[in-house]
């Protein structure tokens, strides 16, 4: 007998989180292709991507919990490493583009070219010295 047929409201759980997984998904690839520049594309697949990836870890989860004996956490602990990784991931990205000037789109707000941290305070010091 299906593991299933015991729980029925199971099986519409992991369907739904199957669908709200494949449609953050969907739409952290559709950010990554139409948003204008590197750091708009960041937030396509370091958010979305994320939670759509989450939501199918959990509907794994909750799968393979009511089909067999016991609890399934193992996808927990990718979730886990998921989403800690995943934002520093994203902040590394943008260090980089910031730090190699990449072009970026007349729309996208903050400063365009930041200053070195050593170039701030000796900015900062000589106005300070006048």
């Amino acid at each position: 007998m299906n593991a299933y047929a015991a729980v029925p409201i199971g099986e519409w759980i992991v369907s739904a989180l199957i669908l709200i997984g494949a449609l953050f998904i969907f739409f952290g690839a559709l950010g990554l292709v139409r948003l204008p520049d590197s750091l708009c594309r960041l937030h396509g697949p370091s958010k979305a991507g994320t939670l759509g990836v989450g939501a199918l870890l959990l509907a794994s989860a909750l799968h393979f919990s009511l089909t067999r004996e016991g609890l399934s956490l193992h996808e927990c602990a990718i979730l886990v490493l998921l989403f800690i990784t995943a934002p520093i991931s994203a902040q590394l990205l943008a260090k980089a583009a910031l730090h190699r000037r990449l072009p970026l789109s007349p729309k996208t707000q903050g400063e365009a070219e930041p200053q070195m941290a050593s170039e701030r305070a000796s900015t900062s010091a000589s106005q300070a010295d006048k």
